[in-house]
């Protein structure tokens, strides 16, 4: 395209991820956000749960300041208890739903445009009661939600089995799951991925037909599947081009096609298209986040 991209969608990067560094320290947690605060590439930061207390009256008004969108993450809430949104256990499922609810109250708090959220485990052959549970605390998160103010809920596609090993999933398990949620919540979206993609085992278009017309967010990002005795095997989204992994600039320019030919890209778009990139055995988050800027351009020069 001679168009620059970001006359397509806003673009935005998930901090955490690019800077780990952000979890040892009050300060090394700002001096990251306000790299990307200060980088006008990005419209959207994508944020979570705060690893310090004292952060909670910093980090609002900084991304005011920089007139920034944000997004808000609670996927690190239900590790961090060990919950499943769509236990077969109610008790636990109740657990989860209340926790989650908590984020979308601070998410609301900070001005955030929208809650994410993922599946989590399942039994081989019990897929369709995990479903249902899934089905029953996304429709409460979404009321909770829509009680408040109009902040959308979001949910991520994962992988299946390799890693996160997350009951969505596979796309048409995705598509039986929107359409029952979207029934009654207009409040609500998939996100897809096209570094979890390839764990699933799927094509680009295999992934996301089938839920096309329940995108509401998209990241792109990068796996290595190839070598499960690998340190970054699996859901640790190394930068583009990373030895022995999946995708590299033809791949990106490929999933940007689709999600272009789908009407989710388009001229005057205001979508989310975000980084989740991650440095890997010592490399400097800079590099690796100049390396997804880089590569997001080159790729976007070969969108028709």
């Amino acid at each position: 395209m001679k168009d620059a991209i970001h006359n397509y969608c806003r673009l935005g990067i998930v901090l955490s991820m690019a800077y780990p560094e952000c979890s040892a320290s009050e300060d090394a947690y700002l001096a990251s956000l306000k790299k990307i605060l200060v980088d006008p590439f990005f419209q959207v930061v994508e944020l979570g749960s705060l690893p310090f207390p004292s952060l909670e009256a910093k980090v609002p008004p900084m991304v005011r300041t920089a007139h920034c969108d944000a997004t808000f993450s609670g996927h690190s809430l239900l590790f961090s208890q060990k919950l499943n949104i769509n236990s077969l256990d109610e008790e636990e499922r109740q657990k989860a739903v209340s926790l989650l609810k908590k984020g979308i109250d601070q998410a609301y708090s900070w001005g955030c445009e929208e809650f994410q959220f993922l599946s989590r485990g399942y039994e081989v052959g019990k897929e369709e009661a995990y479903l249902q549970q899934l089905i029953l605390s996304t429709s409460e998160l979404c009321s909770y939600a829509q009680m408040q103010g109009s902040m959308a809920v979001c949910l991520e596609v994962f992988d299946h089995t390799i890693d996160k090993k997350s009951l969505l999933g596979p796309a048409p398990l995705v598509r039986r799951y929107a359409q029952e949620v979207c029934r009654k919540h207009k409040n609500f979206g998939i996100m897809v991925d096209c570094s979890h993609i390839p764990m699933i085992g799927e094509t680009i278009d295999e992934a996301i037909d089938p839920v096309r017309q329940y995108i509401r967010h998209v990241h792109v990002g990068n796996t290595l599947i190839s070598d499960p005795n690998h340190p970054s095997y699996g859901d640790n989204h190394p930068r583009f081009g990373y030895p022995g992994s999946e995708n590299d600039t033809n791949y990106l320019a490929s999933f940007l096609q689709k999600v272009k030919d789908i009407g989710y890209l388009k001229e005057g778009g205001e979508n989310i298209l975000s980084f989740e990139v991650k440095p890997q055995g010592g490399e400097d988050s800079d590099l690796v986040v100049a390396n997804a800027k880089r590569t997001l351009l080159d790729a976007w020069k070969r969108v028709r």
